[in-house]
């Protein structure tokens, strides 16, 4: 897809180094300051296909993390660009950065600049932001925008995961792993789910949870929040939120199966879309929905269609085709009936249930949940995939904090599947906690879990387990998606 003709930059961002460059947010970011006009130097570990990618766009990019890495632009760099999480403070770079008297900011601050003067689609929550960013930006292209995006995956269609576009709209994930959403401003908000994660930050679950209080808090006013009312912790977020949101005259458009009889009136007034009827199926699904005012003059029901299975893809589509549709209120209002086309055309994005390949009958695919949570929710979609056939897991826990956190919900999800096997951690960011690995998962499995510390040892296990009929699911969000083309490989050999 072509870029769009470059809008100014602010003077500060004329020149920017990224230290993890690589990295997906802020591969992106570096996109769309190319795209703009910008130069952009940086430095990531390790070649990747991103960074050839943004190579041939003109950045300049060092591998290993080194001060020199900072005169790779003429003139040196305005600003360097780090993130919170991903990059060490006394990363070289930075601690050069700081000794030459240059600005040191992070990624967040930098992409809420340049949302400055669109209107914003963002998407909030512990789960799904990534698919229903995706699946709104194709719903808003399918409809003729050209919407501005930042995304945490590629689009398969498009092959990336940023854009500069032509229209007003910016469309773009809110992360809350380090409050960093609450600087992005907001037009029209989505929240899929609220569950206590990246405790390692917020230190307790109600630090976590107050981060949505203070985004609701933020929408612009006359905007709007979509909100997922199935999920208890976004239905309790509207009720503390209820009274700011009615006084800078935010309009809540809740989705969700309506279904709860003993709600409180109040609640159930908020839904405008109910999913009435969800049927799966091994390559997607269709959802019949009813919509209700303001989202459309008089109720009615229309089928949204989706190319990815399990019931949580439907709400996700639903709530991407009311945010699209509400975000273009006053740039030309796209069709409801354009917007899900776009979704049903969908292709998906990389490492949400993506299709691997085939071999000896059994299919392989890939999926970045690292939340117990989106596991569960894979593992059911991927029993719909399965048939008749059996689920294979193989997971990889990302995060000591996360799995000392979790193991316990971690081992009922991963029960889910008919065999199970649990690698150690990826640890990322953080050291190794004593005690902390992947056994603590498979020692409270009821059934068929194993624990496999040894990455040499993954291919001849699942090898060993799988029969014709199966799929094989590789999950986590470290170096686990890697395996799958190794487990094809090893799979497709006859047998001695």
């Amino acid at each position: 897809m072509a870029e769009s003709e470059a809008e100014p930059l602010p003077e500060h961002l004329g020149r920017v180094h990224m230290v993890g460059i690589g990295g997906a947010g802020m591969s992106g970011l570096a996109r769309i300051l190319l795209a703009r006009g910008g130069q952009v130097s940086g430095s990531d570990a390790k070649e990747s296909r991103g960074i050839l990618a943004l190579r041939t766009r003109g950045a300049v990019i060092t591998i290993g993390h080194d001060p020199a890495a900072l005169d790779s632009l003429p003139g040196g760099p305005t600003v360097v660009v780090t993130t919170h999480a991903a990059i060490p403070k006394d990363n070289p770079e930075l601690v050069e950065a700081r000794k030459r008297g240059i600005d040191v900011v992070l990624r967040p601050s930098v992409l809420a600049t340049l949302m400055a003067g669109h209107r914003t689609l963002l998407v909030a929550g512990t789960h799904g932001k990534t698919s229903t960013t995706s699946m709104a930006v194709a719903a808003l292209q399918h409809a003729g925008a050209d919407p501005s995006f930042a995304i945490g995956g590629e689009l398969n269609e498009s092959g990336t995961n940023a854009h500069h576009g032509s229209g007003e709209i910016f469309v773009a994930e809110a992360d809350e792993s380090d409050g960093s959403l609450l600087e992005y401003p907001a037009t029209v908000v989505v929240v899929t789910n609220i569950e206590a994660d990246h405790l390692d930050f917020f230190g307790s679950e109600a630090a976590y949870v107050e981060v949505f209080d203070k985004f609701l808090a933020g929408v612009q006013p006359g905007g709007a929040v979509v909100a997922c009312l199935d999920d208890p912790g976004v239905a309790a977020l509207l009720d503390r939120t209820e009274e700011v949101l009615r006084d800078n005259r935010v309009t809540v458009l809740g989705y969700g199966h309506n279904d709860g009889a003993g709600e409180p009136e109040s609640r159930r007034e908020r839904f405008v879309a109910e999913l009435l009827e969800f049927t799966g199926g091994p390559d997607g699904g269709s959802s019949r929905v009813r919509l209700h005012p303001p989202v459309v003059p008089e109720s009615t029901e229309i089928t949204l269609t989706t190319p990815m299975p399990g019931v949580h893809m439907a709400l996700n589509a639903l709530a991407a085709v009311l945010a699209a549709n509400a975000v273009t209120a006053d740039a030309g209002a796209a069709s409801l009936d354009s917007l899900a086309e776009g979704i049903a055309e969908f292709s998906g994005v990389r490492r949400r249930f993506e299709y691997r390949g085939s071999a000896g009958g059994v299919r392989v695919y890939d999926d970045y949940a690292h939340h117990p949570t989106e596991v569960r929710a894979v593992l059911s979609a991927a029993r719909v995939a399965a048939g008749g056939g059996r689920v294979i897991a193989v997971f990889q826990p990302h995060l000591y904090s996360r799995t000392q956190e979790f193991a316990r919900e971690f081992a009922g999800a991963l029960d889910l599947a008919d065999e199970a096997i649990v690698l150690d951690v990826y640890g990322a960011r953080e050291d190794p906690m004593p005690g902390v690995t992947g056994r603590l998962i498979t020692e409270q499995m009821t059934h068929s879990g194993r624990f496999v510390p040894d990455l040499n040892d993954l291919v001849p296990a699942v090898v060993g387990l799988a029969e014709s009929g199966d799929v094989i699911l590789t999950l986590g969000a470290g170096d686990v998606t890697m395996q799958g083309p190794e487990i094809l490989a090893a799979l497709g050999k006859p047998s001695r």
